[in-house]
This record gives structure tokens, sequence and C-alpha cells, in this order.
């Protein structure tokens, strides 16, 4: 349970610091990487959804037992970005280090699962 508790503390804590910044950079990215974000109700809904995420993985550190089956869904979350990562990458559409980048949710993904079956299902 312990292993569960800090994996999803500083999941949240590290996507917390990782994803917040992207309120702030929406036109940078535009010159560093182009062409600009020409939609940028989905960036900031993407960038929304996954800091609200974080904190979810927060609840589920506060107590992983309760909290278990959302460890499922945060799965889930993980794979969301992984799995369009990799596609692309495979049509040859996003640069190699924006799959590499997306590999980092892979990798919470798995420990997501691991956490999820080293979590017994109640207190008792």
């Amino acid at each position: 349970m312990k292993f569960a508790k800090y994996l999803f503390y500083v999941a949240g804590i590290w996507g917390i610091l990782v994803l917040t910044p992207l309120f702030f950079i929406f036109d940078q990215i535009g010159v560093k990487d182009p062409p600009p974000v020409t939609h940028p109700l989905f960036y900031y809904g993407f960038a929304g959804v996954g800091v609200a995420w974080q904190f979810v993985f927060l609840v589920i550190g506060s107590n992983p037992v309760r909290f278990r089956p959302l460890m499922l869904v945060s799965i889930l979350e993980k794979l969301g970005y992984f799995v369009p990562a990799l596609i692309l990458f495979l049509q040859r559409r996003i640069h190699p280090t924006d799959l590499l980048i997306s590999c980092g949710d892979i990798l919470l993904a798995v420990l997501f699962l691991i956490a999820y079956f080293k979590t017994p299902s109640s207190n008792r």
C-alpha cells in the first residue's frame, strides 16, 4: 500500500509541475515547434483536464485502498496520451522526441497497474 501511496503522490505532484506551465507557453509552442496552435480551446482544454487528473492521483494517494478502482481508470488516462503518440509516430506524423516524452506516461501506466495488484481490495 505504501508503494501506491508514494507512486500516486509523486505522479500527481510531477504532473502538476509539468502541465501547469502549458497555460503560460501557448504562443511559444508555435515559435519553437511550428506550426502555431490553431485551436486554443483544444489546447487549454487538454491542459485543464490534464491538471485535473493530477489531483485525482493525489486523491488516490491519500487512500489507495479506498480509491483502488480509480487506479484502473488512471491507467486509461496514461494510455490516452501514449497510444496516440505511438500511432502518430508510426505514421511518421510526430518527431521521435514527442514519442520519447510520451514514454513517461506508459511507464506510469505500468507502475499504476503494479500498484493496483499490490494494493489490497479492502482494509481487512
